[in-house]
């Protein structure tokens, strides 16, 4: 017999009932399961740590450069400026050249993003530097420990820079003398050898604009003069091995020496500081009364090289790719990367890319290929 009407509303409370209490039975079965799981977490939280320290200790490769091919691979170790960034510490580029490893500039936290990127600090040859503004040089004392202890040095590390180069390495020198006796008295002669500790200053003056200071094992460094006046000396650096190169600019205003030494290299590595961002920096510094921090700002502009005026250096020296850094002001997050860049492609039509601290840019021998990799932490 067929329901009536009010007979079938009559159900619908029953029907609502029951489905209501079977809602209710799921989500109190799914608390309690997820009660048991938060519990069973926090009562084998040690061996679940354990478990996933193994895991990660198993992913870590100690045998990376090895696998490079023949070339030049440049590590990006420090792409920031003195201004915080948490993409970037202070200026610093290893660079492996065949067989042979070399550091330029040494700003604080370079060795240990090194370390993350498994450079091979027991290929290290030189250590060069650009100039001795404090964000390329403060982390140079914690760079020579690295490079004695993780290189097993039995020499110091020969560190090469224009005039003034030795004052500074001594500085270091003293300062961490304390810590090498430490060192030594605790650990085994094999481990740390005595006489590898330091360095040891080798210092150029550039008679020409230009000259090589390293030629070795098929590897080539010329120095080259730019201006980033009042600092002198300052200098740039390029390295040729094989049929590749890389070109790095160190500080320096817009300079013409910067295309002619950088003459259809491989990679242009430029210092870049966006006027117009760091001009919006000073004026909140001055609504602030920090009138201080408004004249730091002012006074980075006219000895620095914008985005804009790097493309067109890289433009005219026929470079096949511009890699940004010394980033100025930081960009802490990716989404400020295109008001950085604007205008750029108007002059450049190569690829240009904004430096991170942990990138790997490799271009073997064999080839004509620049390939990036990302080994940050």
């Amino acid at each position: 017999m067929a329901l009536r009407t009010s007979d079938h509303n009559n159900y619908l409370p029953i029907i609502k009932y029951r489905i209501l209490k079977r809602a209710w039975k799921l989500t109190l079965g799914s608390a309690l399961v997820l009660a048991l799981i938060i519990t069973g977490f926090w009562a084998f939280r040690v061996e679940i740590a354990k478990v996933t320290y193994q895991f990660a200790l198993s992913q870590i490769d100690t045998n990376l450069t090895e696998k490079l091919a023949d070339g030049i691979h440049v590590y990006v170790c420090g792409a920031g400026s003195p201004l915080p960034d948490p993409k970037r510490g202070g200026s610093c580029l290893g660079i492996l050249a065949g067989a042979d490893a070399f550091i330029f500039d040494a700003g604080s936290g370079g060795s240990r993003t090194l370390t993350t990127m498994g450079f091979p600090f027991d290929k290290l040859r030189r250590i060069f530097i650009t100039h001795y503004h404090s964000d390329h040089i403060d982390g140079l004392g914690e760079l020579l420990m690295q490079a004695w202890i993780s290189g097993h040095r039995t020499k110091p590390i020969t560190v090469v820079g224009p005039v003034g180069v030795e004052t500074v390495l001594n500085g270091f020198l003293q300062a961490y003398s304390l810590d090498r006796d430490y060192r030594i008295k605790h650990h085994k002669s094999e481990i740390v050898n005595e006489g590898g500790f330091g360095g040891v200053a080798s210092t150029f003056d550039l008679t020409d604009d230009y000259d090589r200071v390293y030629e070795v094992n098929g590897v080539l460094i010329t120095a080259f003069r730019v201006d980033h006046r009042p600092v002198i000396p300052a200098v740039g650096y390029r390295v040729d091995y094989g049929s590749r190169s890389v070109v790095i600019s160190g500080d320096t205003a817009y300079d013409e020496r910067v295309i002619t030494v950088a003459r259809e290299t491989d990679l242009l590595i430029h210092e870049a500081l966006n006027r117009d961002m760091v001009k919006q920096l000073e004026e909140l510094f001055i609504d602030r009364g920090l009138a201080n921090n408004a004249a730091l700002m002012h006074d980075t502009l006219d000895y620095h090289t914008s985005p804009t005026e790097a493309a067109q250096i890289a433009a005219r020296a026929d470079a096949r790719e511009l890699l940004l850094y010394h980033i100025a002001p930081p960009l802490p997050i990716n989404l400020l990367n295109p008001m950085f860049l604007d205008g750029v492609d108007e002059y450049f039509d190569g690829k240009v890319t904004i430096a991170e601290d942990g990138i790997l840019i490799s271009m073997p021998s064999s080839s004509k290929a620049i390939n990036h990799t990302y080994l940050g932490p």
